[in-house]
């Protein structure tokens, strides 16, 4: 098997434990070089990760010969500029979720990936994780009857950085219009797409309650899945306590899980109910990596690419920018 080598532009604190690991324990990949624009934090992270060599200029990783595939794990700001530059080079890529900020940039590195007939992939890992395969299952097997409605609530108060009012990319609107919405609640979006489909309409609209920072901390939304399922949600970031509760309506039962917790599934009905605890990988992105290396060996085509990403996003900036 030829291994594949990857390099990491921006090795922050999401590579550390989430994905850097699962590259370097994937057979068929190997982790071969790190960047970052402070030399001295690259060299620290590859001599903590045992990579072989570190990089503080993104332009030279990318064009690196001895490096084969670019993995992007910058603010979502930069994604599209490295993206880009990563296409032109022929490479595979995958970054970091939320893909981009707007919508037309998403568009614009599918088809740069498309010209160069390389693979996009993007990081929402929950697609991957065996406990939400555990709901697509319940769901395929019709052990609620009938998929009605999905409705999620987040809610979270707001942290130590927000009340401080210290800089963080995820709450500049610049960055990320919607703050932790954009961070958080696109990995809900886009998993349940994953469950129904794309979205045909969505309706909704943020605001900025607390005045903590410029983007929005609260966020309402409904829309409907072209299979004609419904959902709503809210994702609040001012609550006085942490919520994060999916539930699931069906013409015969309903399932409840967490998003982010790790806690039990539950399955109801009404002559059963079932809690069932599915532990996640450590590393989290472990199949999510796994299920890159099957794709590009020929295998089963990956669960999370540009073209469902996009459509996340599209969802997303139709809900902050409504027309």
């Amino acid at each position: 098997m030829k291994v594949l080598r990857w390099g990491i532009i921006g090795c922050g604190a999401v590579t550390e434990r989430k994905s850097g690991p699962a590259y370097q324990r994937t057979p068929g990949f190997a982790l071969a070089g790190v960047m970052r624009r402070d030399g001295a934090l690259a060299a620290d992270y590859a001599h903590r990760h045992g990579v072989a060599r570190w990089f503080d200029d993104a332009d030279a990783l990318i064009g690196d010969p001895d490096i084969d595939a670019v993995y992007i794990a910058t603010p979502p700001d930069s994604h599209c500029h490295y993206a880009l530059k990563v296409a032109a080079a022929g490479k595979p890529c995958c970054v970091e979720k939320p893909m981009a900020p707007s919508h037309a940039q998403c568009l614009e590195m599918l088809a740069a990936f498309e010209r160069a007939q390389q693979p996009l992939f993007v990081a929402y890992y929950r697609r991957s994780l065996p406990r939400f395969e555990q709901v697509r299952q319940w769901l395929a097997e019709g052990r609620i009857g009938t998929a009605r409605h999905i409705h999620w609530q987040l809610a979270r108060p707001p942290g130590p950085d927000d009340l401080q009012r210290r800089y963080r990319w995820r709450t500049d609107a610049r960055i990320a219009p919607g703050g932790y919405f954009d961070d958080l609640g696109s990995h809900g979006l886009n998993l349940f797409s994953h469950f129904f489909g794309e979205v045909a309409e969505v309706s909704g609209s943020g605001s900025n309650q607390q005045g903590l920072y410029s983007a929005c901390d609260a966020v309402a939304a409904s829309w409907r899945y072209r299979s004609g399922v419904t959902g709503s949600g809210s994702w609040h970031f001012g609550s006085f306590e942490r919520a994060d509760r999916v539930e699931i309506t069906g013409s015969a039962g309903k399932i409840v899980f967490s998003v982010f917790e790790e806690v039990a599934l539950q399955l109801h009905t009404a002559d059963t109910t079932l809690h069932l605890e599915v532990a996640n990988p450590d590393p989290i992105q472990l199949h999510h990596v796994r299920n890159m290396q099957l794709h590009l060996d020929g295998g089963a085509r990956h669960p999370s690419c540009g073209d469902s990403a996009a459509h996340t996003a599209w969802m997303m900036e139709t809900i902050l920018r409504p027309k």
